[in-house]
């Protein structure tokens, strides 16, 4: 099957909604895809009101943004078969209102610096909550701004600029708790872009259970040392593209990077 496992829709931080990110998928010729949207659970009902899709499978899935306290370590848990979303919920509301206080805070600092907003026509994900993308967005579909994540974006939102603040994070033990306490299976995401592998023997004494082997910042040497991982500890490994659309300054797109056959038939078979 080609499984495409790691997506993300306007639910979260991506720019296009389910029904188009199918389409998408379609045309790509995949089997299956999984909606990982970014600490929340509101997605998987509107997934369980898609019509059939024949030939796709459309799986809802999490995406936990987590970090390990002790060495503030930036760690990310893909969650799958959530049969219980409000234990994800009840975790993750809080981070949803403090990153929109935070977006929404980044947007005053916009304001003094001279810039356009009309904070009521904003995209919000879910229509809810503001992320640095929709701000981003706005900048750039208003001709403030010439590309999303040129210069403009890093001098602003990062190395130490006006709008390079931003907000406490999950624990990543409780993320993974969380997950298997909701029924679900736990992966670490792309852990060769966080660098955090000296994290996993810790994260499967709570219960993770695979691997995102198949992304596009891993380098061969991440999929060596992953593969090592997964059999020391009989983790499965999967794989997605991370898709975000024009909310992500990478190149790939849905289907450019599949799950492994391990993690099809842990996630998609069992």
């Amino acid at each position: 099957m080609k499984a495409d496992l790691h997506i993300h829709s306007t639910t979260s931080d991506g720019c296009e909604s389910i029904e188009q990110l199918v389409a998408l998928a379609l045309s790509k010729g995949l089997d299956a895809i999984a909606i990982t949207d970014h600490d929340t659970c509101t997605h998987m009902a509107y997934i369980e009101q898609l019509p059939v899709v024949p030939g796709l499978i459309v799986l809802p899935g999490v995406e936990m943004s987590a970090i390990h306290c002790e060495t503030n370590t930036r760690v990310h848990i893909l969650g799958y078969h959530i049969s219980k979303p409000e234990i994800i919920q009840q975790l993750t509301r809080p981070l949803l209102e403090a990153r929109n206080k935070n977006s929404e805070r980044q947007a005053l600092c916009l304001l003094e610096m001279g810039f356009s907003l009309d904070m009521d026509k904003l995209s919000r994900a879910d229509g809810k909550y503001l992320y640095k993308q929709h701000l981003m967005d706005w900048l750039v579909q208003t001709q403030q701004v010439e590309e999303m994540f040129g210069s403009f974006y890093h001098n602003t939102f990062k190395r130490g600029g006006p709008c390079a603040f931003d907000i406490d994070y999950t624990d990543a033990f409780d993320a993974v708790r969380a997950i298997k306490e909701a029924g679900g299976l736990a992966v670490l995401a792309h852990p060769g872009q966080q660098q955090n592998f000296w994290l996993i023997n810790e994260l499967v004494s709570v219960g993770l259970d695979g691997l995102e082997f198949n992304h596009h910042t891993h380098s061969e040497n991440d999929h060596r040392v992953l593969r090592e991982y997964a059999e020391l500890y009989g983790l499965f490994l999967t794989g997605g593209s991370d898709h975000h659309g024009r909310y992500e300054p990478q190149p790939y797109v849905i289907g450019d990077f599949l799950s492994e056959p391990c993690g099809v038939e842990a996630i998609l078979l069992r």
